[in-house]
């Protein structure tokens, strides 16, 4: 392939993806305010599930509180993130609401509100040992917004035996 060949589908592509995701943001946004959009609560609530798997409550009902709660308090996180970072979360709960972007990224065909924990723990564990640094980033960033919104709340703390900070 010549090299000015390489560069007009290098910019035809580049215009592609950037024209299809600022589709994806208009139709199902991940960040709205500031606060995750229903799509965005769909990903991270199954994100959740997956991650926090049992940590969370047996019983149906308390468990659907407790995801819940959680999504509230993620809200509160992403809130504390730079505009920056904030943005990114956005991006990344954008493209991964989107079935085109959850399928080219994670490999996972199932909707997030469907999708078994197990296969997400499974996407969650591909992306982790992916040689792609942009899928190990977006492992990293699920898992640690994930832990870092539910432990924010100390009733979550005796489940893992933590029993608070010391009294000064």
């Amino acid at each position: 392939m010549k090299r000015r060949t390489l560069l007009v589908v290098g910019v035809g592509a580049g215009t592609l993806l950037a024209l299809a995701g600022g589709t994806l943001a208009l139709l199902r946004p991940g960040l709205q305010e500031g606060r995750l959009s229903p799509a965005g609560r769909e990903v991270f609530a199954a994100v959740a599930q997956a991650v926090l798997d049992t940590l969370l409550p047996a019983d149906v009902a308390a468990r659907a509180r407790a995801i819940q709660a959680h999504l509230d308090r993620l809200d509160d996180t992403i809130a504390g993130l730079p505009p920056a970072l904030q943005a990114e979360v956005g991006e990344l709960a954008t493209l991964l609401a989107s079935a085109p972007g959850r399928l080219a990224l994670t490999g996972l065909a199932t909707d997030w509100p469907q999708a078994r924990s197990a296969d997400v723990q499974a996407m969650l564990q591909r992306l982790r040992v992916s040689s792609l640094a942009v899928r190990q980033q977006m492992y990293h960033a699920l898992r640690n917004l994930t832990n870092g919104a539910w432990f924010a709340d100390a009733s979550t703390w005796p489940a893992i035996g933590y029993p608070g900070p010391r009294p000064i």
